[in-house]
């Protein structure tokens, strides 16, 4: 009988002993491996009460990365969130661009490239959680921080404030955006664990009433997930707010900052929402490059500090069309095409040495082994082609919306075009009559401009250089003024000032010019369709810029993903099958535009360039994309 109570006893400290080992192990795993799928139980969701994120009060390690759908081809969507898998990362945090989802104040688009829904469920498909960044301000390197142009038609205007006039779109278009988003949220069965409330406030800072507003904003629409805002260190301060997290923001991990983030939030755990792989080009600078082991070094010790962190970005993608973002803190900078940002993934989504690296140490925090990532998408070297029609700038404009007619100028998103909306993106043209030269300036060139008389270059006007001598003129002569918007300032105290075009007077011999023509130069997908019909003219010898230059990509098979290059141009866009592939620029970094494989098809694919200045007469196509000059951030 004694034997028998002892061997009893031995079985129940047996057992408490495993259980107590199984406790540790579980601790020692956490649920950070956990994908959307395998979750039946969802009560408690994303929490942050302790010096660990849990998930259902479990232990949880967010080990994220930055993807913008807006930046990637739709049908590239889930490679680029199955190499994301395969790194060792659980979570995909994206921006939302508003000035996408609406382009025209009350008129919304969440179609093809712009499914956000699809593309969370894509992500939830795959495995990976989702972290939402619905701004309304999102910076990002993109055109005005994501905000809508059309906001800026209001002369009163305070974005990212609690002014009446912004407050009132940000609720219309939250109105819209999160009707959808809601049943995607953890709680409801989605893949949704966390929501950031607005982005970097802490270094706008203009109005104290303006996050709780957002965060409320959210709240009442339906957001029942964690809260997040996202600032570097010294924005943070400002930056936060009660019942929500403050992540940080950083390439560096400084001195103090732990202590720092324990004064600020003690007792809660820490995030990296944006630890920058990378960096961003401007035009005419070098290219940015953030050096593999230095930045693996930084990711190791964040985790060995128990961070969760995300990858800002984890692949970066491409600025298309008229995107691009800009800075001016003295000297106004726009962004170049390429979002290559150095990232873990390259801008045509190859996996980089960095990538290869941070998977090695991701495996390290993983009890399962990582899967394999998808196979690296064939590059396709095109032969050249030979442009083989022209059409002048001024042959065009009867496929552009009438022109107006006003005394002075106005700036383009004042101009009455799109349902009282203005003019967005691209150029403006400002005709008007001269009956002599002289010294023509003006300090109101939003950003750069090139100056015609009777369609002949005279010289350009932008930051830099604010007047030139136009020729002696005979009789009256036609003056024009072609006013490219190069990108809006993303990021900076100067975002309420981001009017394009001519934004005031100009003056020939120190008297203001009158009585202009007014062409808005959109180059939307309806006027490329227009000049599809056009009668384009042979190219001839001698200056013929500005203009539209015309070329056919033939494919005998399946499409390959390719970079356009223009050796012998100077600066323009590139349209391929009616799509905006972006702007390229002769002075750099970049000498390469990437061209996706789903924006081409079998047979004739049309390529159509519009060149300010020097036009060449063939356009290449290459397996590599070249990024220019390097220089190496510290």
């Amino acid at each position: 009988m004694l034997i028998f109570t002892l061997r009893k006893e031995h079985r129940r400290r047996l057992l408490a002993l495993v259980l107590i080992i199984l406790v540790l192990v579980l601790y020692r795993i956490n649920w950070s491996g956990l994908a959307p799928a395998k979750m039946s139980r969802r009560n408690l969701g994303l929490q942050a009460e302790s010096e660990d994120f849990t998930l259902e009060g479990e232990k949880f390690r967010i080990f994220g990365g930055s993807l913008h759908y807006f930046r990637v081809p739709k049908l590239y969507w889930r490679d680029r969130m199955l190499k994301m898998k395969a790194c060792g990362l659980n979570t995909l945090t994206t921006y939302v661009a508003w000035n996408l989802h609406e382009p025209q104040r009350g008129h919304f688009d969440f179609t093809d490239n712009l499914d956000i829904v699809e593309f969370i469920k894509v992500a939830e498909e795959v495995g990976l959680w989702v972290l939402l960044r619905p701004g309304p301000y999102i910076c990002s390197e993109w055109e005005l921080g994501g905000l809508p142009s059309w906001l800026l038609r209001d002369p009163d205007m305070k974005l990212r404030t609690t002014y009446k006039g912004f407050i009132d779109a940000v609720d219309s278009f939250f109105d819209q955006l999160l009707s959808l988003i809601m049943p995607l949220q953890y709680k409801k069965g989605g893949p949704i664990i966390a929501f950031q409330v607005e982005n970097e406030y802490g270094a706008y800072a203009k109005d104290p009433k303006y996050l709780t507003y957002v965060k409320q904003a959210l709240v009442k629409r339906g957001v029942v997930e964690l809260l997040m805002t996202s600032d570097n260190k010294e924005g943070t301060e400002k930056g936060h707010i009660d019942e929500v997290l403050a992540a940080i923001n950083f390439k560096k991990l400084g001195p103090g900052l732990v202590s720092f983030l324990d004064k600020v939030q003690p007792n809660k755990p820490k995030m990296v929402m944006e630890y920058w792989t990378g960096w961003f080009d401007f035009w005419g600078g070098l290219h940015h490059v953030f050096k593999v082991d230095e930045m693996m070094e930084i990711v190791g010790d964040i985790l060995q500090k128990g961070f969760s962190i995300n990858l800002y970005m984890f692949h970066g993608g491409t600025n298309f069309g008229f995107m691009n973002g800009a800075t001016d803190f003295n000297q106004y900078k726009p962004l170049i095409t390429s979002y290559d940002y150095d990232a873990p993934l390259s801008e045509a989504g190859d996996l980089t040495l960095k990538y290869h690296k941070l998977r090695e140490l991701f495996h390290k925090y993983k009890d399962r082994a990582l899967p394999d990532p998808p196979p690296p998408l064939e590059k396709a070297e095109y032969k050249p082609i030979e442009i083989t029609g022209y059409l002048p700038l001024q042959d065009t404009l009867q496929y552009v919306a009438q022109p107006i007619s006003s005394k002075s100028p106005i700036n383009m998103e004042n101009l009455p075009f799109n349902n009282g909306n203005g003019q967005s993106y691209g150029y403006t043209l400002y005709e008007t009559i001269v009956s002599s030269g002289g010294k023509l300036n003006s300090v109101h060139v939003h950003d750069r401009a090139q100056v015609f008389v009777d369609d002949k270059s005279v010289g350009i006007l932008d930051y830099n250089i604010i007047e030139i001598t136009v020729p002696e003129v005979q009789g009256n002569k036609k003056l024009s003024v072609l006013v490219e918007n190069c990108g809006r300032v993303n990021y900076g105290e100067k975002i309420d000032e981001q009017h394009k075009g001519l934004v005031g007077d100009i003056l020939l011999n120190g008297k203001p010019l009158e009585n202009f023509r007014i062409y808005a130069l959109e180059m939307q997908p309806d006027f490329l369709k227009k000049l599809g019909s056009a009668e384009w003219k042979k190219p001839l010898q001698g200056p013929l810029s500005p203009g539209f230059f015309r070329a056919v990509l033939k494919i005998d098979s399946q499409p390959l993903d390719t970079f356009l290059a223009l050796p012998d141009w100077e600066k323009g866009v590139v349209f391929v099958n009616g799509k905006n592939l972006g702007r390229y620029w002769s002075i750099g970094p970049a000498r390469t535009l990437y061209l996706p494989a789903p924006w081409l098809h079998k047979g004739d694919n049309e390529i159509v360039i519009f060149e300010e200045h020097k036009a060449g007469k063939t356009v290449h196509f290459q397996r590599h994309p070249v990024l220019g000059d390097i220089t190496y951030d510290t």
